[in-house]
């Protein structure tokens, strides 16, 4: 069983940073890792994606404040988030796609930002 562990989340105000961070159980050298986000009422969607070779896309919300990096050795992919705004707030998730297409959820954790 894969598991996917965020952790950093919580509660900051507008203008504040926060970094998360998401341990695999798995090897994630061949894997490519996202971070989703879920806000009350509102569809999942895509914050930020690092691809296995190193290659990055960000979500329009997220180009310029957000930084999506990964740590092979550790398993560990992360997510720096700056210039944390009201509307940031939801439920995080990290996101595994394998080389064979199976995908994988973490459980998800709650940013909060407050203005």
């Amino acid at each position: 069983q894969v598991q996917l562990v965020e952790s950093g989340g919580g509660l900051v105000q507008a203008g504040g940073s926060l970094r998360l961070s998401c341990a695999a159980s798995i090897s994630i050298f061949r894997v490519n890792m996202g971070w989703y986000r879920q806000a009350p009422g509102k569809q999942r969607e895509l914050v930020a994606r690092i691809f296995w070779v190193g290659d990055t896309i960000y979500a329009d919300s997220a180009k310029g404040r957000f930084t999506i990096s990964r740590d092979n050795a550790k398993s560990t992919v992360y997510l720096q988030m700056d210039s944390l705004k009201p509307e940031d707030t939801a439920v995080y998730y990290c996101n595994a796609v394998t080389s064979n297409d199976y995908v994988y959820w973490g459980q998800g954790i709650q940013v909060t930002v407050t203005s």
